[in-house]
């Protein structure tokens, strides 16, 4: 039904939207901004310049909120579900890390030691993505004339808002500061080369980097819950383990971002040839690293004021080298939002708990120990799945059915979990409604037996520092969905759209199929002059 209705509002629109266009745009500038919270953007706006947020709002073509149609989201799925037009149990990225079963370990969901990388010792690819992506339908367009490129603080947001054709995916290493890649891209632009060396290099001026309050004191009035206002001063130091990734969630990750991506507008010649060139940009909307368990920042402020500094750099290079109508701009975010969530008290009794899966594997085990007999029948678990020992099983001839229904009826018992849904369940498509993001947000091949769902303030025992984390919550984190440019009038939508309309609408803007896992069709009937 939600879906009809959008679709409805859609039509309505579709004719005004198709008088504003008559071309296809030179350049396609999708910007994701990880972790963006659209409320903060409602609040901070008074405090925002003319040239970057309030642009794109007053003149761009603004959808309220991009719903994600299952839940515990992260970077990797929710990235992989923008730029394919698909969900997980399509796409197969189900999140930042996956489970080896053979191993019993967790590695990278783009793990893929064929390949080595330049500037970081890691070994990524994108070939676990098993969709195309909007970059690699635009190769396939073009006969491989168009520019794909993808710039991103992490190696997930890069390489699979890249995807598979792209001529290069950037990251800035943990360990160096470095923009890295991975040999499996075969192009180092020289200006990516410049900017990893001397004193244009992050490592260079890392040390130099002060961040301070941006405003004053009685500037920081959005969040009313902040306390004392405080004068803080964070410094980065080169040699101090784990800065980089520190640095990353700071303020000045931001301006980083945007220093290279004008490097590639100005030098690359994007929006100069016969094809549509693309450019993926992943900005941080996220909060500081230090802060993480105080939602209500200075911090979180500054972070949005630099943020929009930033597009507007970037925005004000795009004006001169290819012209706005000549751009079309897309910008939203990854419908979640990561904090280290203090657990409210009120007298004696606190809101939620912590789920711990060493303890309910454990205890599982000697359930099936007693039913089945005294063999290990837990093989793993992994992010909120728990995996089954399939070759003791098979030896002592029992129903895989039968003893994943008989596990999900014990562990449903456990204090804090909504539902557990098994994987013969979600296959067999005999799942129901209150299963239906547990089937869009996992894959069918490499998926546990078990997929539990925690109740709303909840969280996870981290095993290795014995912390309480990922506490689970059932509120949308108000994520807008803006189109900016190439001819477009200001239009203010208040319908939610899905994540998946997004690929179709970008490749119909670009003339193009959408990409091969997508489904859905073009939002509101958006098509290039």
């Amino acid at each position: 039904m939600r879906r009809i209705f959008t679709s409805l509002i859609a039509v309505l629109v579709a004719a005004n939207m198709q008088a504003q266009q008559s071309h296809a745009p030179k350049l396609v500038v999708c910007i994701t901004i990880d972790q963006l919270r659209g409320d903060y953007l409602d609040f901070l706006k008074n405090s925002f310049g003319e040239r970057g947020f309030k642009r794109l709002l007053s003149d761009g073509v603004v959808y309220k909120h991009v719903q994600f149609e299952f839940s515990n989201l992260d970077r990797a799925s929710a990235f992989a579900t923008i730029f394919t037009g698909s969900n997980p149990c399509y796409h197969s990225i189900t999140g930042l890390t996956r489970y080896d079963i053979d191993k019993e370990e967790s590695q990278s969901c783009l793990h893929d030691s064929h390949y080595l990388g330049n500037y970081t010792h890691q070994n990524f690819s994108p070939k676990n993505l098993l969709s195309s992506t909007i970059g690699d339908e635009l190769k396939i367009a073009s006969k491989g004339a168009s520019q794909v490129f993808a710039i991103a603080p992490e190696a997930e947001s890069a390489i699979i808002s890249a995807g598979h054709a792209a001529d290069g995916a950037f990251w800035l290493d943990d360990y160096n500061g470095k923009w890295a890649t991975t040999t499996f891209y075969k192009e180092i632009p020289k200006y990516v080369d410049k900017l990893n060396s001397g004193s244009e290099s992050l490592s260079q001026r890392l040390s130099s980097i002060v961040w301070q309050p941006l405003l004053n004191a009685d500037k920081y009035t959005a969040l009313p819950y902040i306390g004392d206002k405080k004068s803080y001063r964070y410094t980065f130091n080169e040699r101090e383990v784990g800065c980089y990734p520190r640095f990353k969630t700071s303020a000045y990750i931001n301006p980083e971002v945007s220093r290279l991506a004008v490097q590639f507008i100005e030098q690359g010649g994007f929006g100069q040839h016969a094809t549509p060139d693309y450019l993926a940009i992943t900005y941080y909307g996220g909060n500081f690293l230090d802060v993480q368990d105080n939602s209500y920042t200075q911090e979180i402020q500054d972070i949005y004021y630099e943020l929009d500094r930033s597009l507007a750099t970037l925005f004000d290079a795009i004006e001169k080298k290819v012209g706005f109508a000549n751009t079309l701009i897309i910008v939203t975010g990854t419908g979640y939002y990561t904090d280290t969530e203090v657990v409210a008290a009120t007298g004696d009794k606190s809101i939620g708990g912590t789920f711990h899966p060493k303890r309910c594997t454990a205890m599982l085990n000697m359930y099936l120990r007693a039913i089945y007999g005294q063999k290990n029948w837990i093989k793993g678990y992994h992010d909120r799945q728990i995996f089954l020992d399939h070759k003791t099983i098979e030896d002592e001839k029992i129903d895989l059915k039968l003893i994943q229904d008989k596990a999900a009826e014990f562990i449903a018992e456990f204090s804090g979990v909504q539902q557990v849904t098994t994987d013969l369940t979600l296959r067999s498509g005999e799942w129901n409604e209150n299963a239906a993001t547990l089937k869009y947000g996992t894959y069918h091949i490499g998926r546990g037996d078990l997929i539990i769902e925690l109740q709303p303030g909840w969280g996870v025992e981290d095993e290795r520092t014995g912390q309480t984390s990922d506490i689970h919550r059932n509120n949308a984190v108000i994520t807008p969905l803006i189109f900016f440019g190439n001819g477009l009038k200001s239009t203010h939508l208040e319908q939610s759209v899905y994540a998946t309309e997004i690929a179709p609408t970008i490749t119909n803007a670009l003339r193009i199929r959408a990409p091969n896992a997508c489904r859905d069709l073009p939002l509101s009937g958006i098509k290039m002059k």
